[in-house]
């Protein structure tokens, strides 16, 4: 008896080694195989820009800082090797409470002085004038509950139950559709883009725009960087959806629940999404042109009284004719970053490092198996106010229905918060 039992517990220590043994020979190949990937596409030289013309466009607020450090002199150059003939700079900003108008300023002599086509918008009003504005048809919501905001460091600020006041995203989105203005007066000039480049405050370079535009030999309705602030974590969760439409599993890499995206991920290739922004996105420029042209927009207000909200760069790619017969698709070679030392960090080759490979790997495939499994509780809040909104009336449709959560966001005069 005492021998049987040796024997079944030395049986199941030897399973136990080789499962152990197993796991341990399947990561390591499972790393070795993603570096190698990573590392031959970082050696691959993308094209040039050759005669492609490309509009670039971006909104900005209160980022002197990041201006002033690296997207100035960034900007600058790329417009400089994209050439004169080929490019369009649209430069969009309003209300800073820095100086980012001044930064902006130097941006636009540059610009002159080397005689780029360029348009760079000074607005003088502010989130202030934006939410004391009597109410507008649209756009607005009424607070559902008291909530104090930051008014500096150490004071605050409440807004009551009931008070009416601006949505933050059909102002981005408004904002996102004056930056394109130029792009139709210069068709009716005579001039047309090939691609249109949207430009978040963030760190990059010409080299990284190549390797954006190159995604797919250009074929694409959309493709986009990979963003970061504080690495290893990606930073732009609120527009990206996965191959399947769902949000991001983890903000770390892998990142995606679907099967189709991170396999994409694990072997470097352009990664099929469902939308992204991601700080860099380059769009065909062919659906902005449409009779019925591509624009951003929100929500309606109807959804957002239901506490819910979609990121405008989130809804473009739902709108897009373009989306289904080219797709969306981020490209894991183009890593960008809001400060210097992030960009550093997630360009300096070791990325994806061996560890984050093979700890990311096994918390995706847990957080997986735990939602498969049922214990990872889904909330359906967001799911039952969408079927509430659908049969209020038959009209109510809303092709971005992966984009929506479950939040509501508002402006303030110093910046956005929830409600």
């Amino acid at each position: 008896m005492l021998f049987n039992v040796r024997n079944r517990r030395l049986s199941l220590s030897r399973a136990g080694r080789l499962v152990a043994l197993f796991v341990i020979i399947w990561t390591a190949w499972d790393v070795i195989q993603v570096r190698r990937a990573y590392f031959y596409e970082a050696t691959k030289e993308p094209a040039p820009f050759s005669d492609q013309k490309v509009f670039i466009a971006s909104i900005h607020w209160t980022d002197e800082l990041i201006l002033r450090s690296h997207w100035v002199s960034a900007v600058l150059q790329l417009a400089i090797d994209i050439g004169t003939e080929n490019v369009f700079v649209s430069v969009y900003e309003s209300g800073s409470i820095d100086d980012a108008k001044g930064a902006l300023r130097e941006l636009d002599e540059m610009l002159e002085r080397n005689a780029i086509p360029h348009r760079v918008v000074l607005d003088e009003s502010s989130h202030k004038d934006e939410v004391e504005k009597v109410p507008e048809p649209t756009g607005w919501v009424q607070m559902p509950e008291s909530k104090a905001y930051h008014e500096n460091w150490t004071e605050w600020f409440t807004l009551t139950k009931g008070t009416w006041v601006p949505r933050r995203i059909p102002y981005l989105a408004r904002l996102r559709n004056q930056a394109m203005q130029p792009l139709y007066e210069l068709r009716e000039a005579g001039q047309t883009f090939d691609k249109v480049l949207w430009l978040n405050d963030v760190v990059f370079n010409s080299y990284n725009v190549r390797k954006l535009l190159n995604t797919r030999s250009g074929d694409f309705a959309a493709a986009c960087a990979l963003d970061f602030k504080i690495p290893p974590a990606f930073y732009d969760t609120f527009a990206l959806r996965d191959a399947r439409g769902y949000a991001p599993i983890m903000d770390t890499w892998p990142f995606f629940r679907s099967a189709q995206s991170r396999d994409a991920l694990t072997h470097a290739e352009p990664i099929p999404v469902s939308s992204c922004w991601n700080g860099m996105v380059a769009f065909d420029a062919a659906p902005f042109y449409d009779a019925n042209p591509l624009v951003f927009r929100a929500l309606p207000d109807s959804l957002a009284v239901s506490h819910l909200e979609a990121s405008e760069c989130c809804l473009i790619h739902a709108d897009n004719p373009l989306t289904r017969s080219k797709g969306v698709w981020i490209n894991p070679n183009v890593r960008v970053a809001y400060n210097g030392s992030s960009y550093d960090a997630m360009n300096a080759g070791t990325w994806p490092s061996s560890w984050s490979i093979s700890k990311g790997l096994w918390l995706n495939r847990g957080l997986r198996w735990m939602r498969a499994l049922g214990l990872w509780r889904k909330d359906h809040s967001k799911e039952a106010k969408l079927k509430a909104w659908r049969r209020q009336d038959p009209a109510n449709t809303e092709s971005g229905e992966s984009c929506v959560i479950d939040e509501m966001q508002i402006l303030v005069w110093n910046g956005w918060g929830h409600a």
